[in-house]
């Protein structure tokens, strides 16, 4: 076994940022704020979740402890969609900005998927064959495929608020929150389906990079982070998380074409 790509190496150094973030601010990591106000110990189950980012990116960084590191990953993220995003959505469930969290949640599960499939020793192999290999890959594929699409669709729901985020030194800023909607959607379609797999992953991760870069770091810098728990500094944290599990899963699709009309059997 050994580190998968750079984007697993920088995947996992979000991990420990977060957990490390969590531990200093003793509550979650800005894009991870998630636990309800009103929950008992609160506090410690914040902590928790700091200590379970932490060990879980480190672990992802050392080759013997990749696989069980995902797969408590998985576990904890599967936990925090159940019990926590889906149950927003829930509330308001023709809302589409009420599943806003699943989405994002999801991008990181498909990248700890992506991961899991790949370094999954050979007795979880043989004991869950669905979840792995190439089964667990095509599952990554597609719920990454699912959250793209739903960013996509969100970009035309909800242009009034997308429309501002463009950069002021482009034209025509609904034009190009219409057209990265349509990007993503493209993308994500592409993604689950397998065609065109490879580069479809590889230009929605750096859609989402040049997102953050040229939106959420800007912001930052012209002084709009008023603490370090301001709005534009939970976006970007969100940002660049959901940036680094994208890269995790292009990476994922390496042994995929650059470019195939149809979905490729493995």
């Amino acid at each position: 076994m050994r580190i998968a790509s750079v984007g697993h190496v920088v995947f996992a150094a979000t991990l420990v940022a977060l957990g490390i973030l969590g531990l200093v601010q003793g509550d979650l990591a800005p894009a991870w704020q998630a636990i309800p106000k009103g929950l008992p110990a609160r506090e410690a189950v914040a902590l928790l979740c700091a200590i379970v980012l932490l060990a879980c990116g480190t672990g992802l960084l050392w080759p013997r402890t990749i696989a069980r590191s995902a797969c408590v990953l998985l576990a904890y993220l599967a936990l925090k969609l159940l019990l926590l995003r889906l149950p927003e959505a829930l509330h308001a469930p023709a809302v589409l900005g009420s599943w806003y969290g699943c989405a994002e949640t999801l991008v990181v599960v498909a990248a700890t998927w992506a991961l899991y499939a790949s370094f999954a020793s050979e007795h979880d192999r043989r004991r869950f064959a669905f979840a792995t290999g190439s089964n667990g890959s095509r599952i990554a594929r597609a719920l990454f495929g699912t959250a793209l699409v739903f960013f996509g669709a969100s970009h035309f729901v909800y242009a009034n608020l997308t429309t501002p985020l463009v950069p002021g030194w482009l034209p025509a800023h609904l034009f190009w929150a219409w057209f990265f909607g349509c990007t993503y959607i493209a993308a994500g379609v592409a993604v689950a389906t397998g065609i065109f797999a490879r580069l479809a992953a590889a230009l929605a991760t750096l859609q989402m990079g040049m997102f953050t870069l040229l939106v959420w770091v800007p912001m930052l810098a012209a002084g709009h982070m008023h603490a370090i728990t301001g709005p534009s500094w939970k976006e970007f944290v969100a940002s660049w998380t959901m940036t680094a599990a994208a890269w995790v899963v292009a990476d994922a699709c390496r042994g995929m074409p650059w470019f195939v009309a149809v979905p490729r059997r493995h």
